[in-house]
């Protein structure tokens, strides 16, 4: 068996030693460049880097293993590979031809709205094209406007160690301080007219996620019913409430307990499309993407994972 290793910032070969103790497999440093070099990849990393090679995973389409090895490793988590020993326990079982591989879906997000209705909305088969059109862009976890984007913004600038031990956190009290409220229209599709859209929300919001894992930013659990093969994107939204009960609210959201906050509001849908006032940036998996407008939608069952 051949198996490719990409490492992501904080990591190097000294970590693949663990796993070069199944002697049946060859290694290769790198991304392949075509399925015929590699029967499996790994990627030594966390959100970040695996947002960064997602297009070309999708189109390899090989067994994927995430190792948790970066500052925010919800990806990961979500699979059930919360530690490098889970990795590890993963591995071994596919190396011995166990059938621990899963076929999940991704996001995908579309700068700019369209009347048409997001690329793919409707849309009943899973998605197979082997890229993107060259505006779009896949997400792993989570897909972000307002104050997660600047909480985001303001984390990425930290030391990656701290990063990884409550970065999110810490940035939160100032990120608060120069945040306000935006105007934002949110529109889902109309189940009684096809690629027809009816509007969701036009509230003043201060924190927008849509969802493909249930949580970002080293464990906060924004999203705590969003599954990874349910072919639908959860939708968070924080309205206008004061900054001091928000302060106080941001502990539960590691728990997934803010969802009976009458200022949260929660629903599913498989594609949408985001309007705000003034264009805003847009973050996924912890990193910029593009600004609003943007349509968002659901790949069907395009990555293959390997889980414990």
């Amino acid at each position: 068996m051949r198996a490719a290793a990409i490492f992501g910032p904080g990591s190097s070969e000294k970590d693949l030693k663990p796993f070069q103790k199944e002697s049946n497999v060859t290694w290769l440093v790198g991304m392949p460049t075509d399925s015929k070099q590699a029967d499996a990849i790994l990627i030594f990393g966390g959100d970040g880097t695996i947002h960064r090679h997602l297009e070309k995973l999708v189109k390899l389409q090989l067994p994927v293993l995430i190792v948790p090895r970066g500052s925010g490793n919800d990806f990961a988590g979500a699979l059930n590979l919360k530690r490098i020993r889970h990795a590890i326990t993963a591995w071994k079982k596919f190396a011995s031809n166990a059938p621990n591989v899963r076929t999940i879906d991704l996001g995908v997000i579309t700068p700019g709205a369209d009347s048409a209705g997001p690329a793919g909305a409707g849309e009943s088969k899973p998605e197979t094209q082997s890229s993107l059109p060259r505006n779009q862009k896949y997400f792993c976890c989570i897909a972000g406007i307002g104050l997660d984007v600047e909480i985001a913004r303001r984390a990425n600038k930290l030391p990656r160690w701290v990063r990884a031990h409550g970065g999110y956190a810490l940035t939160l009290p100032q990120a608060l301080c120069h945040f306000a409220p935006f105007p934002m229209k949110i529109s889902i599709p109309d189940t009684a007219q096809p690629h027809g859209f009816v509007e969701r929300t036009a509230k003043p919001t201060l924190l927008a996620a849509f969802a493909n894992a249930p949580s970002y930013g080293g464990g906060m659990k924004i999203a705590p019913q969003a599954k990874l093969d349910d072919g639908q994107l959860d939708i968070c939204l924080i309205t206008d409430i004061d900054k001091f009960k928000l302060f106080c609210l941001f502990p539960t959201v590691y728990f997934g307990r803010h969802l009976g906050i009458p200022e949260v509001e929660y629903c599913q849908a498989p594609a949408l499309r985001v309007e705000t006032e003034h264009p805003l940036d847009v973050y996924a998996d912890g990193e910029y993407v593009c600004q609003t407008p943007i349509e968002l939608h659901v790949a069907r069952e395009v990555l293959r994972v390997i889980v414990p």
